[in-house]
């Protein structure tokens, strides 16, 4: 019997494996003819001229302009989407603008309008859109979040889209001052009543917290809060005193702990009053007052009165006087005025100390 022959080398046994693997992979064929793209083919596409996802398929040459400078205006409840407008030294034609939004997690672009809004922003010549609403039941809601873009169209032409940076309401907002704030002044306090900024859409998402800044006129300052509620009470104050105050609201968004500083509103300023018991005792207070500096005056003037008796007495006696009876007499002495005195006086009052005879000459 022969001996089996020896085993070849391992070497020589991959090698079959070898060139079946190289075979194949020579025979593999390109990925365009598998149906497949190569990831960059969409980019180089468009740089060609071509027309990418949502993007229009006009040449170039046909494209306008795009809108600049998207900016969203978040104030309050208020929001609004502005851009700078696009202008054609060849056309006089007025240029339309069309604006599209979608929320976070879809790849839907819808356009502005009714249900979504109460305005309209398809097609407009205006180079802002507003999406402010009403009421919460209409509108974006302010927890989510929104991209919006906008596009210009001039006929067949339009422009490539641009897109506005995505914003969250409660995360970007400017939260304004309080509104319709009431001040009334009560017993050594002010009662301050006002409403939000804004309404949220559900209180377990976003709440408002409020503070008070206050002094007394000329006075330091002091911060009281925060308060859940939008009815303050500012007590301890003092009475009849002039405070002035501001009321500023901080919106927490508590799903995720971002707070929102607002705005301090104007200044108002109020005296506070006083209760009845402090309004007795300062009315006793006065009439005491009043009793002593009265008191204080009469001792002076009695003095006063007591040593210039005889000059007080003399300024204000009245000057000498010639009865009624004797002036007519003098006036007309052809009338029988002094028989007539002469008859009706009794002989018991016909005693005189002293008798003096009043002449005037014939001319008077």
């Amino acid at each position: 019997m022969r001996p089996p022959p020896p085993p070849p080398p391992p070497l020589l046994l991959l090698w079959p494996l070898l060139l079946q693997l190289g075979g194949c992979g020579a025979a593999a064929p390109p990925a365009g003819k598998l149906g497949l793209r190569p990831p960059d083919a969409g980019r180089r596409r468009r740089r060609r001229g071509g027309a990418g996802p949502g993007e229009p398929g006009a040449d170039s040459r046909s494209q306008l302009p795009a809108p600049e400078n998207l900016k969203i205006h978040l104030y309050n409840a208020m929001q609004v989407l502005s851009w700078e407008p696009v202008t054609l030294s060849n056309d006089t034609r007025p240029v339309v603008y069309q604006v599209q939004f979608k929320f976070s997690g879809s790849d839907k672009w819808s356009n502005v309008h009714a249900p979504y809004t109460e305005v309209n922003c398809t097609r407009i010549t205006a180079t802002e859109c507003s999406f402010t609403q009403t009421s919460l039941s209409k509108g974006f809601p302010l927890h989510f979040n929104v991209s919006v873009r906008v596009r210009a169209e001039l006929a067949e032409r339009v422009s490539a889209w641009v897109m506005a940076p995505w914003f969250q309401h409660y995360r970007n907002v400017t939260v304004g001052p309080p509104e319709n704030i009431w001040v009334t002044p009560g017993k050594r306090s002010l009662i301050i009543m006002f409403s939000p900024p804004f309404d949220v859409d559900d209180p377990s998402v976003a709440t408002f917290s409020y503070y008070v800044r206050y002094w007394e006129k000329e006075g330091i300052e002091q911060v009281k809060g925060p308060f859940k509620s939008n009815s303050i009470v500012l007590d301890d104050l003092k009475p009849l005193r002039v405070y002035c105050l501001q009321v500023k609201a901080e919106l927490f968004w508590n799903s995720f702990n971002i707070r929102r500083p607002g705005h301090f509103s104007d200044v108002t300023c109020r005296e506070t009053t006083i209760d009845a018991s402090t309004k007795l005792q300062q009315d006793v207070l006065i009439a005491i007052g009043t009793f002593l500096v009265l008191a204080m005056l009469a001792v002076p003037c009695l003095f006063l009165v007591l040593k210039y008796r005889g000059l007080i007495k003399y300024c204000f006696q009245s000057p000498p006087s010639i009865p009624l009876q004797i002036e007519e007499y003098l006036k007309d002495p052809a009338q029988p005025i002094l028989e007539a005195l002469d008859k009706d006086s009794s002989p018991k009052d016909d005693t005189w100390d002293s008798v003096s005879v009043i002449s005037f000459p014939e001319k008077e």
